[in-house]
């Protein structure tokens, strides 16, 4: 039994070292007023993610309410995993983060958290009592279930061990206009065992010398 998981690990360890090395490259954009705008900025709040979880192939026992449901569950998780990486990272950066707890009771109290695109993100940010909101988008395509990843990375040797491809958007949005003052853009694989936490993790690495509010 041991060799089995310490043969699963380094499966792990290998497709995940080959999906890192070969993701997509990245986009950052900067607006010529970030760097003056986010000068008066002490409060930013991180908002759900809007995330689209799709299959190349449906499954037989799929349900789109449980789909929507596994969507939603995502969209908080990935705001949480910012939300931690930040605070872990606290003392890099020149602003302090809402509480996304905070965050998400005054979207609720106000009708909006359910509903975060039918509003301007100025909108929300007055809602919220902030300088600044980060939000962003994720979308999967799903390829094969964990399983079959697993049995792929197990004939290959690592390299099949992904279950899909995803692209994840990181903005950066004014708060008194709603202005975009930054946005990140990275494609990315999904791997065995992948996490929110792993998923943020990685970007954030690919993005910590550009990110605005850097020490």
């Amino acid at each position: 039994m041991k060799k089995i998981y310490l043969l699963l690990s380094l499966i792990y360890l290998s497709a995940l070292s080959f999906g890192q090395a070969f993701e997509g490259s990245k986009q950052i954009f900067e607006s010529p007023k970030m760097k003056s705008m986010v000068v008066g900025h002490k409060i930013v709040a991180i908002i759900p993610y809007n995330v689209s979880i799709t299959y190349k192939k449906q499954p037989k026992n799929f349900n789109a309410e449980a789909n929507r449901d596994q969507e939603n569950t995502m969209s908080k998780s990935i705001q949480s995993s910012m939300y931690t990486f930040l605070l872990r990272k606290g003392k890099d950066y020149k602003v302090t983060f809402q509480d996304v707890d905070k965050t998400n009771i005054l979207l609720k109290k106000a009708g909006m958290i359910d509903k975060l695109d039918e509003f301007t993100k100025d909108e929300i940010a007055k809602v919220l009592g902030v300088d600044a909101v980060i939000g962003g988008r994720y979308e999967t395509e799903q390829t094969k279930s964990e399983g079959a990843a697993i049995a792929s990375a197990v004939l290959f040797g690592g390299l099949g061990g992904k279950t899909g491809t995803g692209s994840l958007t990181l903005t950066l949005n004014n708060g008194t206009d709603g202005e975009l003052l930054w946005r990140f853009f990275k494609t990315m694989d999904d791997g065995i065992m992948s996490s929110t936490d792993d998923l943020i993790e990685r970007m954030m690495r690919k993005v910590s010398r550009n990110f605005p509010y850097a020490s």
